[in-house]
């Protein structure tokens, strides 16, 4: 029973970073309808950067900081730069663009950084008094900030009139341009609050699976199924998603498949989801009048 409750918590504190990276997902979904497969290697880069503060004698939550802005003001470059253009371009072509950024940060860092395995501290102290035998305190500690993201981000789109702005550029750019609404800078913003939770994640994932430039290609699949799994649509069913997803791939991968086939447990979560439920747990079903 010690045995099984250790690895339900162990996979809610995996489930905090799959959600973290999830919830950029969905955001960038939200505001251009297409899925950013280069989310988690621009997450993989800012933490790369976050090693190199600290490396140069930063304090870590003062990198951190750092880290968060840097990677705002990079993802909302990325936006203005090269997304922007193809607004009007085929789907296939934005795709093959994700693509290439992909390639392009993951190359990138392995050569300004290189390609050894690196160890990246944790901000969370090993023999803090909230951790334990069940969980780690890093483990208490990456759910702690997830949470905090979390509720900060609520709070930004329910109570703000920037926030709200930002929700009506996603639902009906139209109509938003009608109200006086800038949507091209809401795009840009959602764009850069994006990348800044993703240097989140990256951050509080580096000190488990160690930093290095494929460091975040499993953890951006779990977190594709995650908001597959709560609504691709949907921020809030996004990390319920991500930390149901945590779960079962823990409990699943230990219990039955074994931990050398864990991965395909997001496959099947994601070729499930879309035959069942294709909207997910808690996103929006679409019907267009053809």
């Amino acid at each position: 029973m010690n045995a099984f409750l250790h690895q339900l918590l162990a996979g809610l504190a995996s489930g905090g970073i799959y959600a973290s990276v999830a919830l950029a997902l969905v955001m960038i979904y939200q505001a251009t309808h297409h899925i950013n497969f280069a989310q988690g290697e621009m997450a993989m880069f800012s933490t790369f950067l976050a090693w190199m503060l600290i490396q140069s004698g930063w304090p870590y939550w003062l990198a951190f900081i750092a880290t968060v802005l840097l990677s705002f003001v990079l993802a909302a470059a990325v936006e203005f730069v090269v997304i922007r253009p193809m607004h009007d371009k085929p789907a296939l072509s934005v795709v093959v663009v994700f693509i290439g950024l992909l390639v392009i940060f993951q190359s990138l860092a392995g050569w300004l950084f290189g390609y050894t395995i690196k160890q990246f501290p944790s901000p969370f102290p090993s023999d803090a008094w909230y951790g334990s035998a069940m969980m780690s305190a890093h483990e208490v500690g990456a759910i702690a900030v997830t949470l905090v993201v979390v509720s900060l981000l609520f709070s930004f789109f329910r109570f703000t009139s920037l926030g709200l702005a930002m929700r009506a550029a996603a639902q009906n750019a139209a109509s938003s341009r009608l109200v006086g609404i800038h949507v091209g800078r809401m795009l840009m913003l959602g764009w850069g609050l994006a990348g800044a939770i993703g240097a989140v994640a990256g951050m509080m994932v580096a000190p488990v699976v160690f930093l290095d430039p494929h460091m975040m290609t499993g953890v951006l699949l779990y977190a594709f199924a995650g908001a597959l799994i709560g609504g691709i649509d949907s921020p809030l069913g996004a990390v319920l998603g991500g930390f149901l997803v945590g779960v079962l791939e823990n409990l699943i991968g230990t219990y039955v498949v074994g931990t050398e086939l864990k991965l395909s447990v997001a496959l099947v979560l994601i070729v499930g989801v879309l035959i069942v439920r294709p909207a997910g747990l808690l996103g929006r079903t679409v019907v267009t009048r053809v």
